[in-house]
């Protein structure tokens, strides 16, 4: 009967070694929580959420988030969020066509009392929203939502700011 030589202990050990590495790793990865919005199973909303940066502003990078149509951008508590299939804004004084080498996206600007900038596209449907705390103003223009454009342009513009 022959027997097949023993794996050596080093080799085993070094195995499992690697394992808990990558598993101490995973668990180290930030997950930004992000409430996922009415519409977020909206086809469209997979076509645009496939097409986006992995970074924005220079050095903020994409993290996970754990809702569908979300992502975000930089590190928890100070994270660019964004979500697709928010329900679309009406006409509004705060409407601003932001131009890009991509093309022009039409969005409702609004400043919250907290320093929060959101973003929401206009004449798009389903929207997209995107939040800038005041943790990332701090350092970064909000002008990287420019970038944001071949993704948005996913969604089909069927209206313009005035």
């Amino acid at each position: 009967m022959l027997r097949r030589p023993a794996r050596p202990v080093s080799a085993l050990l070094a195995l499992t070694s690697v394992a808990a590495s990558v598993v101490a790793l995973a668990a180290c990865t930030p997950t930004i929580g992000v409430p996922a919005a009415e519409d977020a199973a909206d086809p469209l909303c997979a076509e645009v959420m496939l097409t986006l940066p992995d970074r924005i502003g220079g050095d903020l990078d994409q993290v996970d988030t754990d809702a569908q149509a979300t992502t975000a951008w930089g590190s928890p508590g100070a994270a660019v969020t964004l979500r697709c299939g928010v329900t679309p804004p009406g006409p509004s004084a705060d409407c601003q066509q932001v131009e890009s080498p991509s093309g022009t996206v039409d969005w409702i600007v609004q400043a919250g009392d907290d320093g929060t900038w959101r973003f929401v596209t206009y004449g798009r449907e389903p929207a997209v929203e995107v939040l800038v705390p005041p943790s990332v103003t701090e350092d970064h223009s909000t002008s990287f939502i420019g970038d944001l454009a071949p993704a948005v342009s996913k969604i089909e513009a069927t209206a313009q700011c005035s």
